[in-house]
């Protein structure tokens, strides 16, 4: 079995920042990307952030500049490093990665969320 843990989320004020960790756990062979999602009340889930397991990360258009991702493949980590938050950026944040199992499968996987709250 597989869990992935987020962690970091909380209320800040606008221009403020915040880091978003996840930890993957339990029965992996190996990760391959991993990435962060973020969904806001009354919207559909989006794509924030993802990151290759040779690091190359790719971005939404809105966050670009603003957030960095970034990954520990020994701590089977990785992280949301969000500044000059906006009102906007207001939503719960999911973590997803790709993993192969030990038992030889590949499945994605997602962490319960976290709370994320900026206020104007």
């Amino acid at each position: 079995q597989v869990h992935l843990v987020e962690s970091g989320g909380g209320l800040v004020q606008a221009g403020g920042s915040l880091t978003l960790s996840c930890v993957a756990s339990g029965s992996i062979r190996s990760i391959n990307a991993m990435s962060w999602y973020r969904q806001a009340p009354g919207k559909q889930r989006e794509l924030v952030a993802a990151i290759t397991s040779v690091r190359i990360p790719n971005y939404a258009d809105s966050v670009k500049g603003r957030f960095t991702i970034s990954r520990d493949n020994v701590k089977n980590t990785v992280y949301l490093q969000m500044n000059s938050l906006i009102p906007e950026d207001t939503a719960v944040y999911y973590c997803g990665a790709n993993i192969w199992v030990v038992g030889g499968f590949r499945a994605d996987y997602w962490g319960q969320g976290t709370q994320v709250t900026v206020s104007s």
